[in-house]
């Protein structure tokens, strides 16, 4: 075995931590009898031969090396070695790519890393004939990698069909037959003319005498390789196939504790090495044991895999997704409604829809107790912010009857709000403040109490005497912006003007250290209370005499706040648009835009920004010069053109299309409202990502676009 890896110069090329020339230790310790050594060298190849993906010279040298372990029956683990190779040779290269491809754009680097992937793909495709024999080996690790490798590797999809519509009657493990289904629905998306011919056969898996794991297999692969084929009772089929699921002889309905189930996965069985337990951490080992938590007490593992892949391809039919979730969230099988959770939170974050019926259901899982459902429903409902609504109720009862889950504390961040308190403070809904007012009183005040206290508006007004109890007992040393930062938060939200002594206290004693950032947070505090700080004039005054920094745009924005003094602030925030950074410009310009018509003076430089190379601050400025002057033409065109630029940037356009008045009917903004309220889709909702507040913010920007409608006709879209 590896006749000739001596020969290779190993030394002269480099993986992802340096010369390269430990790899043929590696491939020797994938043939290591030893399960530990095994578990190195998979760790070592994915960490530095294969580190994120990438494909280096070394990578492309393992390969042949790979294929001789591959077909050795004598190897023991080859199904980690089937996947890597699927990876290794796995990458899409489209052949527009191709012929767009242009060297100038890419460094020398980048242009050796395409080359090497075209390469790797190559090679892998080259051996992939070693798979077809694979499909039949006597390992079933092996049987379960082989068919996906074939589907993305091999270059005769139409034998590879027919391969595992020929295996599916004789495979006999029952994972290893989902894996053939899927593997036919890889190959029908990679090649579109083969679609119909995998449809066909699909359909007769999902509607024939099969078990209900490969029936649901099968409607999954229909509905990410032809969401047209799937039956129009898909959401009664595969409601009763989960009942059949869980009515099988063996399916725990509850939760086994997953400490103990791992603890028994990492014992060292009969035959094997007792050396195993005190093998090095792998990453690769922290996988698996994560994989064996997640599945320990799961009759059927594989389901929740089986229902993502199936909502993936049901995709807009949110109606039926959200049948398909609130018959989940009714199962007795608890596993299965932690995935419905799961699956609920992803599907309301990118799609617009009616759901309160799924949140009710969820509310209703924060009573179970299961602490990981109850968790994974607050988690979820936090995130939903005004959408939670259905739900109160059982937000309101967990926190009441949960205290020590109020404040959640970290190793090593401040500690933080519990989920089910956050909800019910972004709700508005007043039976939290007991839950705000106890962590107020902590020694370390929650980071995040000033943002929930945002929410609650007049419910949260009791608590500004504790606010300014604590604010005033700070000691103003290093460590001040953390502690102050969440009681300043909060004083700005409830407009607490009589805890102006205590803020200017902040303002004046702020250290170097993050001084600028509290004295922004104690200038904002200032500005909310309006003129009930006229205490801290003297103050302001003196900041405004250093223009063009941002401590003084922020005090000339308080000042105006306060007293009102257009002639004093005026000069500071003209200064500001000079700033030498754009987010110093837009807070001046958006500054100047709070003075209306007192800042007319300054229309010809707003609308000189309005050819600004930064989206944002043209933005900022089409507002800006509406502010000022109350004319629409010149800051329409260009606040609809960033529309159409940047989904992000639609909230603040709409707001403020809101208070023009301008979405008459056939207007261009008109249309854009309208497209947006059309679409299913939410305009932040991204593939492989999200933020804590998209839901929030697409919500916001429905609720704009339609006021932007309503205020021009009197009545609401017809959308």
């Amino acid at each position: 075995m590896f006749a000739g890896i001596d020969e290779v110069d190993w030394a002269s090329m480099e993986h992802a931590y340096g010369p390269a020339d430990d790899v043929p230790g590696l491939l020797r310790g994938l043939a290591s009898a030893d399960p530990a050594e095994r578990e190195q060298a998979l760790d070592g190849m994915y960490m530095a031969v294969h580190h994120q993906g990438d494909v280096y010279d070394c990578t492309l040298a393992c390969i042949p090396f790979l294929f001789e372990l591959v077909v050795d029956p004598g190897i023991h683990d080859r199904g980690s070695i089937v996947e890597l190779l699927t990876s290794i040779g796995g990458i899409d290269l489209d052949e527009d790519d191709d012929e767009d491809f242009d060297e100038e754009e890419f460094d020398e680097e980048e242009i050796e890393g395409a080359a090497n992937y075209a390469m790797a793909a190559s090679a892998v495709t080259a051996g992939a004939g070693a798979f077809f024999e694979l499909i039949a080996d006597e390992d079933p690790g092996v049987r379960l990698t082989a068919p996906l490798a074939l589907a993305t590797l091999h270059s005769h999809p139409a034998r590879v069909l027919a391969l595992l519509r020929e295996r599916l009657p004789v495979e006999p493990d029952e994972e290893v037959r989902l894996a053939l289904v899927e593997a036919a629905g890889r190959v029908a998306l990679r090649n579109r003319p083969l679609a119909g011919q995998a449809a066909d056969w699909l359909s007769r898996l999902a509607a024939e005498a099969y078990s209900p794991a490969l029936r649901l297999a099968a409607l999954a692969q229909l509905a990410r390789c032809a969401p047209d084929a799937l039956p129009g009772d898909v959401v009664r089929m595969v409601a009763g196939l989960l009942t059949e699921l869980r009515s099988t002889p063996g399916t725990a309905v509850g939760v086994p504790d997953p400490v103990g189930a791992a603890a028994q996965v990492d014992e060292p069985g009969p035959g094997e090495p007792a050396e195993e337990r005190g093998a090095p951490v792998t990453l690769v080992g922290q996988v698996r044991a994560l994989s064996a938590a997640e599945s320990a007490g799961r009759s059927a593992p594989w389901t929740a895999d089986l229902l993502r892949t199936l909502h993936v391809g049901l995709d807009d039919r949110v109606a039926d997704r959200s049948a398909l979730l609130i018959d989940q969230l009714r199962s007795p099988d608890r596993w299965q409604r932690i995935d419905a959770v799961r699956m609920s939170s992803g599907l309301i974050r990118a799609w617009r829809g009616s759901y309160e019926e799924l949140v009710r259901l969820v509310g209703a899982q924060l009573a179970d107790p299961e602490p990981r459902l109850a968790e994974a429903a607050s988690h979820m409902l936090e995130e939903l912010f005004g959408l939670a609504a259905p739900a109160a109720d059982a937000l309101a009862a967990r926190v009441a009857a949960d205290p020590g889950s109020w404040v959640k504390e970290w190793a090593s961040e401040p500690p933080g709000l519990g989920s089910a308190v956050k909800a019910l403070a972004r709700l508005g809904d007043a039976r939290v403040v007991p839950a705000l007012a106890a962590a107020l009183e902590r020694p370390e005040v929650p980071h995040d109490v000033g943002f929930a206290i945002g929410y609650l508006g007049a419910a949260a007004a009791p608590l500004a005497g504790v606010l300014r109890r604590r604010l005033g007992g700070l000691d103003l040393d290093e460590g001040v912006y953390d502690r102050a930062s969440p009681l300043l938060g909060g004083l700005t939200a409830l407009r607490a003007g009589e805890a102006a002594p205590e803020v200017l206290r902040v303002l004046r004693g702020a250290p170097e250290y993050r001084g600028e950032w509290l004295r922004t947070s104690a200038l904002r505090a200032l500005g909310s209370f309006g003129p009930a700080a006229r205490c801290a004039v003297p103050e302001l005054r003196a900041l405004i005499r250093r223009p063009g920094t941002p401590a003084a745009t922020e005090a000339a924005q308080a000042l105006w706040a306060v007293e009102g003094d257009a002639e004093a602030v005026l000069p500071v925030l003209i200064e500001g648009l000079g700033a030498e950074h754009a987010h110093e410009r837009r807070a001046a310009v958006s500054a100047l835009g709070g003075l209306g018509a007192h800042a007319a003076v300054v229309a010809p430089r707003l609308r000189a920004l309005l050819l600004h190379d930064e989206l944002w601050l043209r933005v900022d400025a089409a507002i800006a010069l509406w502010e000022v002057t109350g004319r629409t033409e010149e800051s329409v065109p260009v606040m609809l053109a960033a529309w159409e630029m940047n989904r992000h940037v639609r909230v603040r356009v709409a707001e403020s299309l809101a208070l023009m008045g301008v979405a008459g009917a056939g207007s261009d903004a008109a249309h854009a409202l309208r497209a947006e309220l059309a679409s299913p889709r939410r305009h932040n909702a991204m593939d492989g990502g999200y933020g804590s507040h998209d839901t929030y913010e697409d919500e916001k920007l429905l609720v704009l676009c339609r006021r932007a409608l309503r205020e021009v006709t009197g009545k609401g879209p017809t959308t």
